[in-house]
């Protein structure tokens, strides 16, 4: 896996890429802005990238940006945002960009070794990683949308697992169900959310990018 990660605090950019080395990872370069950071995507060519929301020169949504345009350049590419706290609007463009090979971590994961290691490996084989506090926060603000109303306490813990990018066995494990349990409640999930059967849309997806853009739209 050659990885290639961009962020400008230099104690949190180098740590990184010590804990991924220690691993046997390949970090191929790392950045400090979005500039070097598509030059390193250019000459490395990396299977992943790792990069912060929010670097210079303004610090607000570059990170994002530069992500989008890696993913332009470079078409597969498996891209793990890093940011500080939950920033439900970038949250929300970064999967309407599509989920396949995405994530969102929150920093403080970094420390949770294990759970941070999963997540990158997730999404480098083609799946989808959201924080959990990430899909937390988005599942109980503002909540406009009366379609999500319908969900019972267990569909929603359901939704919740799904846009964490979890498969159905793993989501049985983590509620202690058994996976016809899970099956049943992601029927219901799409039959509350009004999402057809369809050959051009993931349902599964469909139904974390419904209330993800209903939270962006009313923040």
């Amino acid at each position: 896996m050659r990885i290639v990660i961009a962020e400008d605090d230099a104690l949190l950019r180098e740590g990184l890429a010590l804990l991924l080395r220690a691993e046997s990872l390949d970090v191929v370069a790392t950045a400090e802005d979005p500039g070097g950071f598509l030059d390193a995507v250019d000459a490395q060519r990396p299977d992943v990238a790792i990069v912060d929301v929010r670097m210079p020169p303004t610090h607000t949504d570059e990170g994002i940006t530069a992500a989008v345009e890696a993913r332009r350049r470079l078409p597969g590419l498996a891209v793990l945002v890093l940011s500080a706290y939950v920033e439900q609007a970038f949250a929300g463009d970064l999967l309407a960009q599509g989920s396949a090979r995405l994530g969102y971590l929150l920093k403080e994961r970094v420390g949770r070794v294990e759970e941070f290691l999963e997540a990158l490996y997730r999404v480098a084989d083609g799946g989808t990683a959201i924080d959990p506090e990430v899909v937390a926060q988005l599942l109980t603000r503002g909540r406009p949308d009366t379609r999500l109303e319908r969900l019972s306490p267990r569909e929603r813990d359901v939704l919740a697992l799904m846009a964490e990018g979890l498969g159905n066995a793993a989501i049985a494990e983590r509620l202690v169900v058994s996976d016809g349990a899970v099956h049943k409640h992601i029927r219901n999930i799409f039959a509350k959310l009004d999402l057809p059967p369809t050959d051009r849309t993931d349902r599964r997806v469909a139904a974390v990018l419904h209330f993800l853009e209903d939270t962006r739209r009313r923040g």
